[in-house]
């Protein structure tokens, strides 16, 4: 009797998905690593027509501060390891080998369903409510999706019933979860929308910094042109009795009076308009200040 041979995804599924979550995760460690040094990631700008620099930036890529992308690159790096073990570990027994690569394939979609349900809102979000494009966004969403389908078709599965009763579950609870931090960050998130959020948040991710000091009274009017939006000016403290100083910066900086904001490696000293520091940081949004 002629044997079966084994379908080539089988052999190859826990491969693939150890590549592509290793890629999936130095996409995210990326574009965390910009995020805390303040840089703008590469292919991401206005100008090439992408919305990333706004999305990155935005209320909808953090959790109570804490930058969705160090979430996504542990998520990468567990799927990454799950699918290692089995192929890790030698063992002579075929029952205890099939047994462990049955654990970890369960584990694998339990993971990966979470994940493919968080991807899949924030898609959403992306088309629906921030209403732009994103190469790392999309990219991410398509490497999710790609580990799922993998590891669900990377093997067979004894009770297909269980696997679906439980993947619903776990979809469920995540996508409540997720909903409800989300609407946690919805009024934030809705400032971040607006004209004046949209240029904060450009700004910022352009590398552009207000220097300015707590008693200074065009400082304050200067940020409250940003109206809700004002907190999310880049903005830098130069007195050492204000709050987070940093005098250090603003000397070497040169600065001589406040405001001054430094845009594009250029100093403009005095408060900006609003116009003004779309033109200076070359924000290209199509709403109206408001």
């Amino acid at each position: 009797m002629r044997l079966r041979s084994e379908p080539w995804i089988f052999r190859w599924a826990k491969p693939l998905i150890i590549a592509l979550a290793l890629f999936g995760a130095s996409i995210t460690s990326y574009l965390t690593v910009t995020h805390f040094f303040g840089n703008a990631p590469a292919l991401c700008s206005a100008a090439a027509g992408e919305g990333c620099d706004l999305v990155l930036n935005s209320e909808y890529a953090k959790v109570f501060g804490i930058p969705l992308t160090i979430f996504g690159a542990l998520g990468y790096l567990t799927v990454a390891g799950l699918a290692a073990v089995p192929l890790a570990i030698k063992s002579e027994d075929i029952k205890s080998k099939g047994k462990l690569n049955q654990q970890t394939s369960f584990l694998l979609f339990l993971v990966t369903t979470a994940m493919l349900v968080f991807s899949g809102y924030l898609m959403y979000l992306l088309a629906f409510e921030i209403k732009t494009t994103c190469l790392y966004c999309i990219t991410s969403a398509t490497i999710v999706t790609s580990m799922w389908f993998l590891n669900l078709f990377g093997r067979e599965w004894e009770d297909r019933g269980n696997l679906i009763f439980t993947g619903l579950i776990v979809g469920s609870i995540v996508l409540v979860g997720t909903l409800g931090i989300f609407a946690v960050q919805n009024k934030t998130a809705a400032v971040s929308q607006t004209y004046t959020g949209r240029l904060a948040q450009h700004l910022t991710s352009s590398g552009a910094k207000m220097y300015g000091a707590f008693w200074c009274p065009h400082c304050r009017e200067q940020k409250e042109l940003f109206g809700d939006a004002a907190k999310q000016v880049p903005y830098v403290e130069c007195d050492p009795r204000g709050e987070e100083p940093q005098e250090q910066l603003c000397r070497s900086k040169n600065i001589k009076g406040f405001p001054t904001w430094e845009i594009s490696g250029k100093m403009h000293e005095g408060r900006q308009t609003l116009d003004e520091l779309a033109n200076l940081s070359g924000y290209q949004g199509i709403d109206t200040p408001r």
